[in-house]
């Protein structure tokens, strides 16, 4: 063996050098690696200490507020104030929201003090900690309770269901201080329709053919009132409706887009362009779903579960039931919850979930499709939001260090986290007519 291969021991000797070499690059590269990220969060955090960064959509759980689940305790939830102020967070929009259900007087009646529930719990944010946050009414009231070193509060309310068919009543949930107002959510209801009507549920393909005359009448008193309309969760018609009629700048407050996650739920480019020649701002949702398409493996799995229940399966995009009615079999009200959840446990795996590299890929399509002045951020927490890197709002950080890994300016950074919002909202209060 020697005779026949005399260099052996050299050979072993240079593979162990080799070896060592390899070894000591992957830990310089490493160094090298965390040294950039550790630079990067500190310019993120220093950049996130000057601006004002405000996430335009989350939500809390019903149980917020009780033992073990405070805003004022680092707890299981993605949103609580250390949370936030350990992220460098100076504000965010947080839904009144209740889904949609029966279209009903009693269950209507229903989610009507569901509402005034989520309405009393977000606002007891306030009341139970006023040293460190507080309702803000106006852009101007987001910055001054910033200046003075606590969280500001935006009321945002998500889905018409609990109006029933009183459009009066959007006068006194101005009065309550909601100044962002949603259409729809999942679910046509009496208002609009949505971009994943519920069919398992009875509901029909563009039912109002977009926003019905009750919809229509509220862009009006919206825009007299000047509540900022969140057109998130809209059909195109819908969309296309709420543009036409509207007098003030729109945002889609937790958004996606169709170029990277081909879904009725998410944005066109030709929508992307209609939101920026209304003067409004589209800001991206931390969704995983709606993030990137879903891996092949978990496609299989949701498709399972539709089979189980009933559900066609030839959709294989991201989404908790069919957007066509073709062999659409209505489920039972147990049934649908219990499909619901096991498609969604499927859906939001978070073995599978979206990166936050993936998450400002979205925000680079938008950027480049409408320009920086129409796009940014929000998380969608409490709701299925969140990404590998940014899951909770104390990882907030994150997003600034990896905007400025891609080259994003500090000016751009700053309109990207709220500066647009506010824009955007500022321009819909100046053209208030609340007489």
């Amino acid at each position: 063996m020697h005779s026949s291969y005399p260099n052996t021991r050299y050979f072993y000797r240079f593979l162990r050098a080799t070896a060592v070499l390899s070894t000591l690059l992957a830990a310089a590269m490493s160094w090298a690696q965390s040294t950039q990220d550790t630079e990067l969060l500190n310019k993120a955090r220093a950049i996130q200490k000057k601006i004002v960064t405000f996430d335009s959509h989350l939500d809390v759980p019903f149980d917020f507020g009780t033992p073990g689940n405070d805003a004022g305790t680092d707890g299981k939830g993605q949103f609580d104030l250390p949370k936030a102020e350990r992220g460098l967070l100076k504000g965010a929009a947080i839904a009144i929201f209740v889904p949609q259900g029966p279209r009903t007087p009693e269950a209507t009646a229903a989610a009507r003090k569901k509402a005034e529930q989520k309405y009393e719990i977000i606002t007891g944010i306030a009341k139970q900690y006023p040293s460190r946050a507080a309702v803000a009414y106006s852009p101007a009231d987001v910055r001054s309770i910033e200046r003075q070193g606590k969280f500001a509060i935006v009321l945002s309310f998500l889905n018409s269901y609990p109006l029933g068919q009183d459009v009066s009543l959007l006068d006194d949930w101005y009065k309550k201080g909601v100044r962002v107002y949603g259409f729809v959510h999942a679910g046509n209801n009496d208002w609009a329709d949505s971009s994943r009507p519920n069919l398992l549920r009875g509901d029909k393909l563009n039912e109002h053919g977009g926003l019905s005359p009750l919809g229509k009448q509220a862009v009006a008193r919206l825009n007299d009132l000047g509540i900022l309309i969140d057109v998130s969760q809209l059909t195109s018609q819908g969309l296309h409706d709420v543009l036409s009629l509207s007098r003030a700048p729109v945002a889609a407050t937790h958004s996606n887009v169709q170029g990277i996650v081909p879904h009725p739920r998410n944005l066109s480019d030709a929508e992307l362009l209609a939101i920026k020649k209304n003067g409004g701002v589209v800001q991206i949702s931390a969704y995983s779903s709606w993030v990137r398409p879903l891996p092949e493996e978990q496609q299989k799995k949701a498709n399972a579960v539709r089979q189980q229940y009933g559900v066609p399966t030839e959709y294989p995009i991201a989404g908790s039931q069919p957007t066509k009615p073709d062999g659409v079999t209505i489920l039972p009200e147990e049934k649908f919850q219990e499909y619901n959840k096991k498609v969604h446990e499927v859906i939001l795996d978070p073995a599978t979930q979206a990166t936050l590299s993936q998450f400002v890929d979205q925000i680079d399509y938008a950027v480049k499709t409408i320009g920086v002045d129409h796009v940014g951020i929000s998380s969608d927490f409490n709701h299925g939001g969140g990404v590998i890197g940014w899951n909770n709002e104390g990882e907030s950080l994150n997003v600034t260090a990896e905007l400025l890994r891609r080259g994003y300016s500090e000016a751009d950074i700053q309109k990207l986290w709220g500066e647009n919002f506010l824009r955007v909202w500022g321009e819909a209060q100046k053209l208030a007519k609340k007489k």
